[in-house]
């Protein structure tokens, strides 16, 4: 697959998902990407933190790629290149706060100097190869969210990235009308689209406006106050920290990424006016009424700092009379975690306020009213729906035709379409995977570990030893051991059994692979009676009196 006299639009990750977002463009036998993302792992990986994207499509072509562009410093969209851009070798191209993000990724990592850092200055362009690009300020949860415009032989993309419409932003200053308009008036082949909240009837809303309602439950509160949010929402920090200020409050702050963000932020001009932070120990020595925690954790992360506060494994503590505002939206698949966590904070006597019952979030994505002004600041020929789950792809697909686009297209992770000429069109389908980092090791998501993991914790493991002498005939019982199978007042029993099973299963006399194969059986069928569950069953010889 490589690109002709053609536009191509390829997404190895963000397709079918919200997370892991990885977009390829191909034009005149080069590829650009857009984004290197990761997502976070759910109980399908046990043991693993972090899911990679595949990459093997690009890597064997890899002296195709021109660059990596970066539209802004979430971890869906930066977060792998630490694993990933050092075999990709090719330079990155970020906007300065974005680059901050980056360059402590990569000295993290031991990559300083080994991997080419390009700062570009927002509003900036740069020529890659065929594809002319240029930054976009776009409004999001996070400063120096970009769109790119992609300008090529063969017609020109705006590729939205993460936005909103937000007029009165707290920090940084996104597209005004008048320029997005002007981008639409030059002519657009593609828009390449967030579809997020499509499914949401109402603006995002402004990130001013979260100020009165934080201030007002700041107000309310007797005791401390603890406000979780996502680090990288630079713009929140600031409104938490501006109202704290006038609330009368010591801000004391507590998450490694929350000083990362902090650190950064400052670096790059933003955030100036935080206000100064104390430690642990002087938050504590404070009157209750006199301190607001910001705190990392707020999806329910147990090793992240409000985890640790909740279950009393930090040096700051919440108890009755506290608050705890949830300063941000709950991602699907972790609700049962970020509930342990409003478990925990209740036991303690702390009340807790989420968005439900105060304006204390709004989100960083547009919902349909923003989707269509998009539509008519663009006016383009074809809608590409990206960062979704299938439904928000197909929704977004049906509303951008719905609201005049002439064409629509619904891909997937995978799909390669053709934009021009004579697009859209899917011509063809790539591998597309997931890998985890498994420790220090990446691994496939679906290889021998990862797979034997999942059997292991949903059914088990027994392990039989059988001890064999002279002509290989057992030298006494079967030793039989149980891990996690689910059986606990009735063990000797089923050891037992387990171990007359493999006895009896056991014929010296034959072939000694088919011998432990008719044992493993047969063990197994004695687990699945006794507990319905088909655990993974290990045998092996014990060698009675051998030299």
């Amino acid at each position: 697959m490589t690109p002709a006299k053609e536009l191509l639009f390829l997404a190895l990750g963000g397709s079918g998902e919200i997370g892991m977002n990885v977009n390829l463009y191909g034009c005149d036998g080069k590829w650009l990407m857009l984004d290197l993302g990761l997502t976070f792992a759910d109980s399908d990986t046990p043991g693993v933190d972090l899911i990679l994207p595949e990459l093997e499509f690009i890597e064997k072509r890899r002296k195709d790629l021109v660059g990596i562009v970066l539209t802004h410093g979430h971890e869906d969209h930066i977060g792998a290149l630490p694993y990933m851009a050092a075999d990709l070798n090719v330079p990155l191209y970020a906007t300065p706060f974005t680059a901050g993000l980056i360059a402590g990724k990569l000295e993290e990592e031991g990559l300083s100097g080994k991997v080419k850092l390009h700062i570009i200055e927002r509003g900036g362009s740069a020529q890659l190869g065929p594809f002319g690009i240029r930054y976009v300020p776009m409004a999001h949860s996070i400063p120096e969210g970009n769109g790119v415009l992609i300008t090529t032989p063969y017609g020109k993309v705006f590729h939205t990235g993460d936005w909103k419409i937000d007029e009165t932003p707290v920090l940084g200053q996104p597209a005004s009308s008048e320029t997005l308009t002007r981008i639409g008036d030059e002519g657009i082949l593609a828009l390449v689209c967030d579809s997020t909240n499509v499914f949401q009837d109402n603006p995002s809303g402004s990130e001013s406006s979260v100020a009165k309602g934080l201030a007002d439950e700041i107000a309310k509160a007797e005791g401390r106050v603890l406000v979780t949010t996502f680090a990288s929402n630079a713009a929140r920090l600031a409104t938490i920290g501006r109202v704290a200020a006038e609330a009368g409050r010591t801000v004391c702050v507590a998450g490694r990424s929350l000083d990362r963000i902090l650190k950064v932020a400052r670096a790059t001009g933003y955030l100036l006016d935080f206000p100064e932070t104390v430690r642990f120990d002087e938050a504590m020595r404070l009157p209750r009424q006199d301190v607001v925690i910001i705190a990392t954790g707020g999806q329910g992360e147990p090793r992240a700092a409000l985890g640790r506060i909740a279950g009393g494994q930090h040096e700051l503590k919440m108890g009755e009379g506290d608050t705890v505002i949830f300063s941000s939206k709950q991602i699907p698949g972790n609700e049962l975690a970020i509930g342990r966590i409003m478990n925990q904070l209740s036991e303690l006597g702390v009340l807790t306020v989420t968005e439900r019952q105060a304006h204390v979030h709004v989100s960083g994505h547009p919902g349909r009213p923003e989707l269509a002004q998009m539509y008519r600041w663009m006016r383009p020929e074809i809608l590409v729906p990206v960062h979704g789950e299938p439904r928000h792809l197909a929704e977004q697909a049906r509303w951008g035709l719905a609201n005049g686009i002439p064409r629509a297209i619904k891909q997937e992770n995978g799909d390669v379409i053709r934009l021009a000429p004579n697009g859209p069109k899917k011509i063809g389908t790539e591998r597309v995977g997931r890998l985890v980092l498994d420790g220090d090791v990446i691994l496939p998501a679906d290889g021998t570990t990862i797979n034997t993991r999942r059997r292991l914790s949903r059914d088990g493991l027994i392990t039989v030893a059988l001890p064999v002498g002279q002509g290989r005939r057992l030298a006494g019982v079967p030793l039989i051991r149980s891990f996690g199978v689910p059986v606990e007042a009735d063990l000797d029993d089923f050891l037992a059994d387990a171990a007359d099973a493999a006895t009896k299963a056991w014929e010296p006399g034959k072939d000694p692979a088919k011998t432990l194969e008719a044992v493993r059986l047969a063990v197994r069928r004695c687990a699945t009676l006794w507990t319905g569950k088909k655990p993974t069953i290990d045998v092996s010889l014990l060698e009675i009196g051998a030299r």
